[in-house]
C-alpha cells in the first residue's frame, strides 16, 4: 500500500509539473531520492507511462485545435486556400521543430539514463532554466501563429535539445525559446505543446517493449495505472491553470520557484 501511494504521488508531480516550466524529470528524480524509492522500478519506464497521461489531458484540451489542424492538412491537397495553407503550414513546423530532439534523444538515450543519476546537473538545471525563465518573464511578443517561420521552429527544435536534461524543463525550454523568437505567450505555449504531442508519441512507441519486458510488471501493473490515471487528472487541471497565468505573464514566480529548487538539490541532496 505505501509504494502503491508513492506511485499516486509521482502521478501527481508528474502531471503538476509536465504543463509548467519547472521540469517533471526533475522533480520525480528528487522526490525518488528523498524517499528512497530508485530500486523499485525502472525509471523510464514510469516516466513514460505517466507521460502518456500528461499527453492525453493536453490532447483533450487542444483537441478542437488539433481536428482542425488535422482535417485542413489533408484538405489542403484538394483545396489551397489561406486556411488550409496556414493549417498545412502549421503542420510543418510542428515537424520541423520536433526532428532535432528526436535525433538527439535517439543518439543520447543511454547518457540520458546515466545522468538522471546526477544530482548535480538535476540542481544546475534548475539554476539555468530559473535564469532564463527570468529572462523572459517581462517579454509579451507580437507575432501570432500564422506569423511563426521555419527560422522560428528550428530555433526552439534546436532549444528543446536542452530538455534531455533532467532539471530542465521541455514546455519551458520550447516556451522561452519562442518568447525569445517574439511569438505572443498564448501563441508561444500552444506552439510548445504541440511539439510535445509528436515527441510524446515517439517516446512511447520506443518505450512499448521495454515496458512490456518488465520483469515484474504484473506486481507493479496496477501501481503503474494509478500513476497514468493520477498524471492524467492533475495535468489537465494544471494546464488549464498555467494557460491563464501564461496570458498574465507570471513567469517570474517560476523562476524564483527553479531558483529555490536548484539550490536545494545541490546544498541539501
Amino acid at each position: 500500500m505505501i509504494l502503491i501511494l508513492k506511485y499516486i504521488v509521482l502521478g501527481i508531480i508528474q502531471g503538476f509539473t509536465e504543463p509548467l516550466p519547472i521540469s517533471s524529470s526533475g522533480h520525480i528524480y528528487i522526490f525518488k531520492q528523498l524517499f528512497q524509492i530508485n530500486e523499485t522500478f525502472n525509471d523510464l519506464n514510469f516516466e513514460i507511462i505517466v507521460n502518456f497521461g500528461s499527453l492525453i489531458a493536453i490532447l483533450i484540451i487542444y483537441f478542437k485545435d488539433i481536428k482542425y489542424l488535422i482535417i485542413n492538412f489533408f484538405k489542403y491537397f484538394k483545396i489551397k486556400n489561406e486556411e488550409t495553407e496556414l493549417s498545412f503550414k502549421y503542420c510543418l513546423l510542428i515537424i520541423l521543430g520536433c526532428i532535432p530532439i528526436g535525433i538527439a534523444g535517439l543518439l543520447l538515450k543511454d547518457k540520458i539514463e546515466s545522468m538522471l543519476q546526477s544530482t548535480t546537473i538535476v540542481g544546475i538545471s534548475f539554476l539555468i532554466t530559473s535564469l532564463f525563465l527570468f529572462l523572459v518573464k517581462n517579454i509579451k511578443g507580437n507575432k501570432e501563429t500564422k506569423d511563426l517561420t521555419y527560422k522560428d521552429a528550428i530555433f526552439i527544435g534546436l532549444v528543446q535539445i536542452i530538455a534531455l536534461f533532467p532539471g530542465i524543463s521541455r514546455s519551458g525550454s520550447t516556451l522561452i525559446a519562442a518568447l525569445f523568437r517574439n511569438i505572443k505567450r498564448s501563441d508561444a505555449l500552444k506552439y510548445s505543446f504541440m511539439l510535445y504531442i509528436p515527441i510524446s508519441f515517439g517516446t512511447i512507441i520506443l518505450g512499448v517493449k521495454d515496458i512490456l519486458n518488465t520483469p515484474n510488471l504484473k506486481s507493479i501493473a496496477l501501481s503503474y495505472t494509478l500513476g497514468f490515471v493520477t498524471s492524467l487528472i492533475v495535468s489537465y487541471f494544471t494546464l488549464k491553470w498555467f494557460m491563464n497565468a501564461v496570458r498574465k505573464g507570471n513567469l517570474l514566480y517560476f523562476s524564483i520557484y527553479c531558483l529555490i529548487i536548484g539550490i536545494f538539490v545541490l546544498i541539501i541532496l
